[in-house]
């Protein structure tokens, strides 16, 4: 039997459990009703067509039976399900309603044995952090002045196109937002704090901040937010001032590829390492090949004192037992379990259902409910000891897994993670995206037709994972992030594609 012929519970990938008591199981290609296929416990005949990706019945369920996928509820029965059906939103519904008691601390779990990592080559900066990249970014204060801020970072790029070339400096780069004026309240200081903390983050070098001058978000306030160990690197302006204020920017500009141009990379131990965790656009093998393959290295991470970030506080209800029995200390559990339930209150407030995903792309590529959703998309953090929870702006400062506040969607919650500190992203997918952000956005496809079909979006096929050992993957994935810590750049970098976006929650004036 080849590889295409098994499902998910024959052929699992390495440090993937296999639950006994699961009661689907996910199809790894097409089947043709009436076809059968070997199972666990003897061969199952598809009762209809299966598609790659969708999940087919182990045994019966009446309406209201439990449904178990990775040893865990995935949701409930809404209809009667025969050994061999097709299992999808016709006859699953989620079990999640509102927010959750989550009890008292249990204890730590006992941390895991992986294998550090080795060292990479990094930017080590005044502070004592490392950076994978040395980069100018342009960064307004307001809407205003974003289309301004991007035009003078590609026009700068052109002319310092001969000191990028040469590895001098390792981009301009302008980061647009629609933000910083109109907003008020907490609104207005969670951009204030979201834009103050991308000036932190290590991969830039030199920030040009500039202001419009009449805005909410005002320029000496937005400064009075960015630690002090990073406001020696801020260059600010306001257009509104007088004088040609192109030529002020570029004037900026030149002065900080001037001061950057001198520094090279040294090694860097793997503890310097501050890794953001990410998924979108997934489909049922994220759960199987890629957030497992991104499981196994956050632990090699967090084996080797490094730091890991963890975000979309949505796409973690229903999953929170495992995350949570990872606390370091009943504050760390009592601080997420809050979170979990301030973020459906967020939800409830406007109206909307908690379990108001997966989206139509997640669904279309098999998978049913926020739980299975939730339950494969936390197996990026692995089983790293959770040492931390921080607000939305706030920063990860703690060796191990710090938990993050804000939302799954992929351009909010990857520009909160650079913000957090993160100087690269590991990012699942199985639909794809070309999309990156401000520090270097690693695609890692759940399946190899997305790997090759998409080769200019995809910078690691994690699809392997189904036909190769997985001891090889593992080793070839570790070696092509550090890769790309030490200045290989990934897809998104190189055709341009990086954005941020602020997490707008408040009324507009």
């Amino acid at each position: 039997m080849t590889t295409t012929d098994r499902i998910e519970q024959i052929r699992t990938p390495p440090a993937m459990r296999c639950h006994a008591d699961d009661t689907v199981l996910v199809a790894l290609r097409d089947i043709a009703a009436g076809e059968t296929v070997e199972a666990g416990d003897g061969e199952i005949a598809a009762r209809s067509p299966i598609r790659s990706g969708h999940k087919i019945a182990l045994q019966d369920h009446a309406p209201g039976d439990p449904v178990i996928r990775y040893g865990e509820r995935i949701g409930l029965a809404s209809a009667p399900i025969s050994r061999g059906d097709h299992v999808h939103s016709h006859n699953l519904k989620t079990a999640l309603s509102g927010e959750v008691a989550y009890g008292d601390f249990a204890g730590a779990q006992e941390a895991g044995d992986a294998r550090p990592l080795g060292t990479w080559l990094g930017y080590r900066r005044a502070d004592g952090r490392y950076a994978t990249r040395n980069e100018i970014w342009l960064i307004p204060t307001v809407g205003c002045v974003a289309p301004m801020c991007e035009m003078l970072a590609r026009e700068a790029e052109m002319r310092h196109a001969d000191a990028i070339a040469a590895d001098r400096i390792d981009g301009i780069v302008g980061f647009g937002h629609p933000h910083g004026c109109s907003q008020l309240g907490d609104d207005l200081s969670g951009t204030r704090d979201a834009l103050a903390a991308l000036c932190d983050n290590p991969n830039a070098g030199g920030v040009v901040l500039i202001g419009l001058g009449c805005e909410s978000n005002q320029l000496d306030a937005m400064v009075g937010r960015v630690p002090e160990r990073s406001r020696g690197k801020l260059r600010v302006m306001r257009a509104q001032d007088p004088g040609d204020e192109y030529d002020r920017a570029n004037d900026l500009i030149n002065g900080l590829v001037r001061e950057l141009s001198g520094l090279e990379r040294e090694e860097a131990p793997a503890s310097a390492l501050a890794v953001g965790l990410k998924c979108g656009g997934s489909d049922a093998l994220s759960g199987v090949t890629a957030n497992p393959l991104l499981g196994r290295f956050s632990d090699r991470v967090a084996a080797s004192g490094g730091r890991l970030v963890l975000t979309e506080i949505p796409e973690i209800f229903g999953a929170e037992a495992s995350l949570f029995a990872r606390s370091v200390s009943g504050e760390v559990h009592d601080k997420a379990a809050s979170l979990l339930n301030r973020f459906k209150r967020y939800f409830l407030e406007q109206g909307q259902p908690v379990s108001e995903n997966p989206s139509p792309g997640n669904i279309e590529g098999g998978i049913t409910t926020l739980e299975e959703k939730s339950l494969g998309a936390v197996q990026k953090g692995g089983k790293a000891p959770l040492v931390d929870v921080i607000d939305y702006g706030g920063t990860a400062d703690e060796p191990g897994m710090t938990l993050l506040e804000a939302p799954g969607n992929d351009a909010v919650s990857s520009t909160a993670l650079a913000a957090a500190g993160a100087t690269m992203i590991l990012f699942t997918t199985g639909r794809g995206t070309p999309l990156g952000f401000p520090v270097p956005t690693v695609k890692i496809a759940s399946n190899s037709t997305l790997a090759a079909n998409k080769a200019g979006w995809i910078d690691f096929d994690a699809g392997r994972m189904l036909s190769e050992p997985g001891e090889d993957v593992d080793a070839d994935f570790a070696d092509e992030l550090l890769a790309i810590a030490s200045g290989r750049k990934t897809a998104s970098e190189r055709s341009g594609q990086r954005v941020i976006s602020i997490w707008k929650r408040g009324v507009t004036l």
